[in-house]
């Protein structure tokens, strides 16, 4: 059960963004809820999303398995239910999707880099950081720096939404349900 309420002010910005949001996703998104009750975080939130959506140096593929990994270590079940969703929209199977928060178990599923990918999420998302120099420069020897500074900030950026989803007691949303075919189809 959230911990904030999920009814913000009516104003014409949480309008407009539960409008966007139905549009975009279906549904009205719970985090641009709760931070509705805060018109400049809310604003300032979906501005750093926008122009995070824009970044182009990592491919968006292990972009997406470095964000779910990052949830996955966090444990939160909002970032992982919408991951799961977001990822089959980008082409990520349900399986692999599936797979990602016991990937050490799974490594068949996913190449080596995808390893490497998801083995620096895991390892910036520890309270202590615990990415090794020899982590971060197969990464750069892989990536080129543009994308493993791209991929670094998205692993901040999901830290900061699954904190935040935490905090806020936000759990799933049910869009993984939407994702699933039915039994006896």
């Amino acid at each position: 059960m959230a911990r904030i309420s999920l009814t913000p002010p009516r104003t014409l910005l949480n309008r407009f963004g539960a409008w966007y949001s139905r549009r975009a996703y279906g549904q009205v998104l719970e985090p641009g809820l709760a931070y509705g009750h805060n018109a400049r975080v809310l604003f300032t939130y979906v501005r750093l999303e926008q122009r995070a959506a824009k970044w182009n140096a990592l491919d968006g593929g292990l972009k997406h398995l470095a964000v779910m990994a990052a949830a996955a270590r966090m444990n939160c079940s909002w970032c992982m239910d919408f991951g799961y969703w977001e990822g089959r929209a980008k082409g990520i199977s349900p399986e692999k999707a599936g797979k990602v928060p016991v990937w050490r178990e799974a490594r068949e599923a996913f190449t080596e880099l995808e390893l490497l990918v998801m083995e620096y999420a895991e390892a910036m998302t520890e309270t202590e950081p615990a990415v090794t120099d020899e982590l971060a420069a197969a990464l750069i020897g892989r990536l080129g720096e543009a994308a493993f500074v791209e991929l670094t900030a998205m692993v901040a950026l999901e830290n900061m939404r699954s904190r935040v989803n935490s905090a806020f007691g936000l759990t799933s949303q049910g869009f993984k349900e939407s994702c699933e075919i039915p039994a006896g189809r």
